[in-house]
Order: structure tokens, then C-alpha cells, then sequence
């Protein structure tokens, strides 16, 4: 073998050595963003269930011979996204659908409207602490004829549908669960003939998804 063709054979040889250590110091393709699994969204942001003593102070709630006692239950769902900014999407209300019913016959009624939430304390509570207040629109099935001829045991309501107003203090007991005490009223805001109203008070737990 000529010289030029050993110096030809060597430098093959000697390139075929080196390209793989080469490729092996390549630096590695950075690797890929890391995207969150995406969460399916829930139209439901909490229920409650829970029960009231219907207006103690009126013929609904002191007159003998009636349950007092009403079972009551509410969905909230998501807040509507109205604003990029959180500050402002904090005073969003969430869409509540509820309703109660009357053990003893009396009054019942369901629900439509909107609840505002606002943390007490977060600093020293954790945001544990909360209230909550309502405004929305009641229909009920209890007397809206002449209060002359107003069943015993009755509030004369005057008409139906009605508003309804009612706040509560709220305790968190875990992420998901919690207590409240509650008070609501009821009334037509002196747009009908008669309007003695219901004012209720009880008490509810909420499972917040």
C-alpha cells in the first residue's frame, strides 16, 4: 500500500472514532413546557341543606298546632368570569337556586337570585370566616287573599312571586366543608294590598366542590 492510500485509510478511520464522541457531547434538545392537565369545570360551586324555625314572631310560628320547623336547601354555582382583574371579579355573585319546605304545612317556598361572599378576618382566620348576603325573587304557596280571611295559622303574604332577602355567618371547617347560621326574609316591599312577610331563622352545612 502507497503512503497516500495508508494516510487516506487512517484518516477514515480516525473521523469514524471521533463523530460518535461527538455526537454524544452534543447538547441535548431542551426539554418540552410543562402544561397543567386540564380540569374539567364544574357548574356547581356548593350545596347546602339545612333547616329553620319559620318566623317565631308571627300566627306561622307561635299559633299551636303547627310544625315551626322548615328543611331548606340551596345550589350556588360557579361565579360568571365578568372581569380579568381580581379584585373586581371578588364582588362577582354566584347564581343560587334554593327552597324550603314547611313540616307543618304552612308556607313554603323556592328561590332565584344571587349570594355575595366576603372573607372576615383572613389574616388572623385563615380565611376560615365568611358572609354571606342574598337578594333574589321568592314564589311560595301561602296566603295572598284578604287578610279578613286569612287561614289560622297563616301570614297574610299578599302576593306571590315576592323578594327575598338573607345573610349568613359562615365557619370553615375543611376546604370543602362548613357551617353557618342564617336569617332570611321575606316580603313584597308594600307592592301588594297586605305584606306581614316571613322573617326565618336557622342554620345550614355547605360542601363546596
Amino acid at each position: 500500500m502507497t503512503a497516500p492510500s495508508r494516510l487516506c485509510l487512517f484518516g477514515i478511520l480516525t473521523g469514524a472514532a471521533i463523530m460518535p464522541a461527538s455526537a454524544a457531547d452534543a447538547p441535548a434538545p431542551p426539554p418540552a413546557a410543562y402544561l397543567a392537565p386540564v380540569q374539567p369545570l364544574s357548574i356547581v360551586s356548593e350545596i347546602r341543606i339545612g333547616g329553620a324555625v319559620q318566623d317565631p314572631g308571627s300566627a306561622e310560628g307561635k299559633l299551636p298546632g303547627f310544625s315551626k320547623a322548615n328543611v331548606n336547601g340551596e345550589i350556588l354555582f360557579a361565579k360568571p368570569i365578568l372581569s380579568a382583574d381580581p379584585f373586581w371579579q371578588a364582588f362577582v355573585p354566584r347564581p343560587t337556586v334554593g327552597g324550603s319546605y314547611n313540616t307543618g304545612g304552612r308556607t313554603s317556598y323556592a328561590y332565584l337570585g344571587a349570594t355575595w361572599t366576603l372573607e372576615v378576618f383572613p389574616e388572623t382566620f385563615s380565611r376560615r370566616v365568611f358572609l354571606d348576603g342574598f337578594f333574589g325573587g321568592v314564589a311560595h304557596n301561602g296566603w295572598t287573599g284578604p287578610k279578613a280571611e286569612t287561614p289560622y295559622g297563616f301570614n297574610t303574604l299578599g302576593c306571590s312571586p315576592m323578594f327575598r332577602e338573607a345573610a349568613a355567618l359562615g365557619f370553615r371547617i375543611t376546604e370543602h366543608w362548613s357551617i353557618m347560621a342564617t336569617i332570611e326574609h321575606m316580603s313584597n316591599a308594600g307592592l301588594c294590598a297586605n305584606n306581614r312577610g316571613l322573617t326565618n331563622y336557622g342554620g345550614k352545612i355547605g360542601y363546596t366542590f
